[in-house]
């Protein structure tokens, strides 16, 4: 089977999800939930494909601060536990600042986020950071949901 989302070959059992009485597999939880959350920007409609199925990606980059700076085995660590998520383009690791450019229909920047706490690390700027970061969520939502391909209701003769 393949995995709709970043397109690898995968054991059926893998991740298994069922959606409209289709079974799909994924590589990873990270693939299975880009899935549920948006399934139609993976699987189209009949006579329409949807995003992913057309090749499209859609790269954005964000930065990220960190509550702290890194020292070199930190960043590396870093560096690595990211560039391991599918969908990650490139990542500079700078002082307590991470910049990673990356595809949107593979991962987002709460995915992100959530990697970076998973490894131990704590996102900085208090507040305002987190009111920038629930914004950006939004925006990168709002963006996903315009992009599904829409089932079309009724029946056309």
């Amino acid at each position: 089977m393949i995995d709709p989302v970043c397109g690898m070959q995968v054991n059926s059992g893998s991740f298994g999800l069922e959606h409209l009485g289709i079974r799909y597999a994924f590589c990873s939880r990270q693939c299975q939930d880009r899935f549920k959350d948006n399934p139609h920007l993976y699987i189209g409609t009949p006579g329409e494909k949807a995003p992913k199925q057309k090749g499209l990606e859609i790269i954005k980059q964000r930065r990220f601060r960190l509550g702290r700076a890194l020292n070199d085995s930190q960043a590396a660590m870093l560096k690595y536990e990211l560039s391991a998520m599918m969908g990650i383009k490139h990542i500079e690791v700078g002082g307590d600042t991470v910049t990673i450019r990356y595809d949107l229909l593979q991962v987002t920047a709460e995915q992100i986020e959530s990697r970076i706490g998973q490894v131990g690390l704590q996102l900085g700027d208090g507040w305002a950071g987190r009111l920038q970061r629930g914004f950006i969520h939004f925006i990168e939502e709002t963006e996903m949901d315009s992009l599904e391909v829409k089932p079309h209701s009724g029946h056309h003769h």
